[in-house]
């Protein structure tokens, strides 16, 4: 996602290539696994990132032979099939969508390879004895950035830009006005989403996202947190430029590489460990226990959360402890956040 540009031209064919070697991972010996990209791809320095992240650690712990697919621009749900097809037919398994648009495909596929783990990340939609479904409690996390927003935020007006306005990015925008309000009643939250569906350009166009975030900023908005993918990247670019913070999504968007010219200004970013979970999906397979079903990270196994990395964050002492009080309240069940606006 970062102002690095993200490959999105790879042919929808491909099947892969090794994530360490460069190879087709043809070792039949080793044990191989695969993930397929979502838009945006690899160098998102957010939600591809994560997911890669674990992949990367599969392969240093666990031997594995990663194999990686990137999404090519404008693809519908065929080359989607096609290029799951190509990855099981690799051996690989298992086989990992990065993202809900996957569904479609993975009820197909899965169903022609009944003997490959299919795992999905972000959709319960798709069910099968060989699927897993990975799935998160995005507005909790979202919430506490609420919290945190409403603290650090001067003027009293904050943003939040969503990449596309489909069901799981509004569960984003829930948590995320839930904890402003709860936090403070009088605050003002600036909402807009970048693109509609079928047009998802809202999760892959650093632009879009940088003008969303200008034109918030023009209102009064002084905290802007943007859950658009690689067009987030674009947000917390204007949002730096102006002296005011963003909110990062995914990844701990503060220690990416590709952002690091804007890092002061990333107060904190709301993380769901998408590398876990890719990581454990590998792992079941490897150990011949392979997850399936619903397999689900919230709050209270820190399956999401909001990142601390930077040290202007860790001086907010009454902004820490109204986070950390939320969180508690959330997992007690004192608390109970909306999933829709």
């Amino acid at each position: 996602m970062g102002i690095a540009s993200a490959a999105l031209a790879l042919s929808a064919t491909a099947c892969g290539k090794s994530s360490s070697d460069g190879g087709s991972g043809t070792d039949s010996k080793a044990a191989k696994a695969a993930i397929a990209y979502d838009i945006g791809g690899r160098g998102d320095q957010s939600f591809n990132d994560a997911a890669y992240a674990g992949l990367k650690k599969a392969e240093d712990d666990l031997g594995v032979k990663g194999a990686e697919a990137e999404p090519s621009s404008g693809e519908g749900d065929a080359d989607k099939v096609q290029r799951l097809t190509s990855l099981a037919r690799a051996g690989n398994n298992p086989v990992i969508g990065v993202g809900f648009a996957y569904a479609p495909a993975i009820k197909k596929v899965a169903a022609q390879f009944p003997k490959t783990t299919f795992g999905i990340i972000d959709d319960t939609s798709v069910t099968g004895e060989n699927v897993a479904n990975l799935v998160f409690n995005e507005e909790q996390g979202s919430y506490l950035a609420g919290v945190a927003a409403a603290k650090a935020s001067k003027s009293g007006t904050v943003g939040f830009i969503g990449g596309v306005e489909v069901p799981l990015i509004k569960k984003f925008e829930a948590g995320y006005v839930q904890g402003v309000k709860d936090t403070n009643p009088k605050a003002k939250v600036l909402t807009q989403y970048l693109t509609q569906p079928p047009n998802f350009d809202g999760f892959a166009k650093p632009d879009l996202g940088k003008a969303a975030a200008q034109g918030q900023l023009d209102k009064g908005a002084d905290v802007i947190y943007a859950a658009a993918g690689l067009a987030g990247s674009g947000a917390i670019e204007a949002a730096s430029k102006a002296g005011k913070w963003s909110i990062g999504v995914d990844s701990d968007q503060y220690n990416q590489a590709g952002l690091a010219a804007y890092k002061d200004s990333i107060l904190t970013s709301v993380t769901k460990d998408v590398s876990d979970s890719v990581y454990n999906l590998i792992k079941s397979v490897k150990d011949g226990k392979p997850q399936t079903g619903e397999v689900r990270y919230g709050l209270a196994t820190d399956g999401v959360g909001l990142s601390d990395s930077n040290p202007k964050y860790k001086e907010m002492t009454d902004l820490i402890a109204a986070v950390n009080k939320a969180k508690q309240d959330i997992i007690d069940g004192k608390i109970t956040v909306k999933t829709a606006p």
